[in-house]
């Protein structure tokens, strides 16, 4: 693993209490950042926060604070629990997502259509509100999103999923122009699927769809998720910004 230098940053990961987002924690925590992860599962939370702090002691510290990213007011309130016990937040990773029903447009359910949305756009966009006053104000961020593949391609039967990531995209190239001003970089990355809990929420015709779509034949490794977005998170990330990081395995043709 190679070193990346984030000794005395603290990060926010939303979703981070499992699959790409605790990949994340892990490796932030290895770069010497404190992390506060942000979970609306708060049973799951707890066990991730007490076995993370047991398995690494001496790691720089980790918190965890209970929020549904689709309430505004809630992530507001979960900036000020963050920041009192961590202190000022330099980087967020805005990781928390859902995959919802795999079914054609038109048989879609509206509610679950709206759910998937709340999370996956809504969701990041109130984040991201959230902690950028903050960043502007010290002269220093960095904001990674988790988009998908799917953001760029459409998959078939995944139409709530695909705009919702679709839109991360685009939210991000719009807020890395408006914070391009100050030393804060805003960058996405658009994995392929990974092996993670996601893959309970949809069907084995979809899961088999994208394994056969990805040219080196296999999923993405959470750990290679974490190992691009550390970097990204980082201060050697100093000129880029706005930008759209492969992670597809070969998948993606722009």
């Amino acid at each position: 693993m190679n070193a990346i230098d984030l000794a005395g940053r603290r990060a926010v990961v939303t979703g981070g209490a499992q699959g790409i987002g605790l990949a994340v924690v892990e490796r932030l925590r290895a770069g010497g950042a404190a992390v506060a992860i942000w979970d609306r599962d708060e049973p799951l939370l707890q066990r991730t926060v007490k076995a993370l702090s047991t398995d690494a002691p001496d790691a720089p510290r980790v918190a965890g604070v209970a929020v549904d990213v689709t309430d505004a007011a809630a992530v507001e309130r979960a900036v000020g629990e963050t920041e009192a016990t961590l202190g000022p937040i330099d980087i967020l990773v805005a990781n928390a997502g859902i995959a919802g029903p795999t079914v054609p447009t038109w048989d879609y359910d509206v509610a679950a259509w709206h759910q998937v949305v709340a999370v996956d756009l809504f969701g990041v966009y109130h984040c991201c509100r959230a902690v950028a006053p903050g960043m502007i104000e010290r002269g220093y961020g960095r904001i990674v999103t988790v988009a998908s593949i799917a953001g760029k391609e459409g998959n078939p039967n995944a139409s709530a999923y695909s705009a919702a990531k679709a839109g991360v995209i685009a939210l991000t190239k719009s807020l890395g122009k408006e914070l391009a001003g100050h030393d804060i970089a805003v960058n996405c990355i658009t994995p392929a699927a990974a092996k993670t809990a996601i893959f309970d929420q949809i069907s084995q015709q979809h899961i088999d769809y994208m394994l056969a779509r990805i040219p080196r034949g296999r999923f993405l490794k959470v750990e290679e998720a974490a190992a691009m977005v550390a970097w990204l998170a980082s201060a050697d990330n100093s000129f880029t910004t706005g930008a759209v990081f492969d992670l597809s395995g070969g998948r993606a043709t722009y």
